[in-house]
């Protein structure tokens, strides 16, 4: 039993409920024992190495989508600014510049995507919402004017985060899935480490007091966009690290995905709550959940209807957490 504020004991339900990560802990460890009954491939190193892979570059978008959602704002634009990153890194290469420009250069456009979006939501004050869905139509068509096709990479830079090693002889790992267990560190320690993590969760819990207790929620809020779009960049290097092949028409529901990760992975849609290690087990729950149905023989269409019920759940929860802690 957890204690809590005011020196009561809270029962187990209670402590599921306040603590972000649990109920999705909870979530995927039954998630994993049901489909290890179920199916008799599930449990195989190779699937579970894929469950992981398949839920890379989807849970890094998360990572950026779970410090934007923390200051109550969205992005749906996360997937589309990713795919434009793939395509410039693709295409300078193709037309002759060192890989390790364009790598820069696919990265750098991300984070200005990012800061760009930054500004709108805090000085024109738009809704995030609008801001990004335009963001999403404009990038999502600029994506197919400049390229028309899918772009090959035979380039081992851009391609060197999809590179296999072996843990134990056996457990097969890539660079790429290092690299963002990295981030998800780098964040965890950022958002509870330090001053610049309180603020971004008191500007998302209520923005007013924040700024009445001397935050400067602008600079919170654009500096926020700004390292989510940086996140996305790399998210791209892991894409092509993944799938050697930058396509315009590539990642089509990762913005949703990355979403339905943060939501499930306990973090509030409404801001001020969450944890990038609930992301990361949200991650996985939606990979788990699609390689489990999948490989029970349950159709796609089934399993879009499942990860939308969850999501639902997982709001109606969070709503109904915010109102017992008032």
């Amino acid at each position: 039993m957890a204690t809590t504020a005011n020196g009561t004991r809270a029962s187990f339900g209670e402590y599921v409920l306040r603590t972000p990560a649990v109920g999705p802990t909870i979530a995927l460890i039954v998630a994993v024992v049901v489909f290890s009954l179920s199916t008799s491939t599930f449990l195989e190193l190779d699937n579970l190495s894929l469950v992981v892979e398949q839920s890379l570059v989807v849970g890094t978008m998360a990572l950026g989508q779970t410090l934007i959602i923390l200051t109550a704002g969205i992005d749906l634009a996360n997937a589309a600014n990713t795919v434009l990153a793939t395509l410039l890194m693709a295409k300078l290469v193709v037309g002759g510049a060192p890989a390790w420009l364009a790598l820069l250069v696919g990265i750098a456009a991300a984070t200005l995507i990012g800061a760009l979006t930054g500004v709108l939501v805090t000085n024109v004050k738009l809704p995030p919402f609008i801001v990004t869905l335009g963001l999403l139509t404009i990038l999502t068509a600029v994506s197919r004017i400049y390229t028309g096709e899918s772009v090959p990479v035979s380039d081992s830079l851009l391609s060197w985060l999809g590179t296999r090693r072996y843990l134990f002889g056996g457990i097969e790992v890539t660079y790429g899935m290092t690299v963002a267990l990295l981030m998800f560190l780098v964040v965890w320690y950022a958002l509870n480490k330090t001053g610049w993590g309180k603020h971004v969760y008191a500007v998302g819990n209520e923005p007013e007091a924040a700024r009445l207790s001397g935050i400067n929620v602008r600079r919170t809020v654009i500096g926020v966009y700004i390292i989510a779009g940086l996140i996305y960049g790399i998210a791209a290097w892991q894409a092509l690290g993944r799938v050697p092949n930058a396509d315009p028409n590539a990642y089509q529901t990762a913005n949703l995905d990355s979403i339905t990760a943060v939501v499930i992975g306990g973090t509030s849609l409404f801001g001020g709550r969450g944890s990038v290690l609930g992301t990361l087990v949200g991650a996985l729950i939606v990979t788990v959940l699609r390689s489990g149905l999948t490989q029970a023989g349950i159709d796609d269409l089934y399993q879009n209807v499942a990860t939308g019920i969850l999501v639902i759940a997982a709001v109606a929860l969070d709503r109904f957490t915010r109102g017992r802690q008032r």
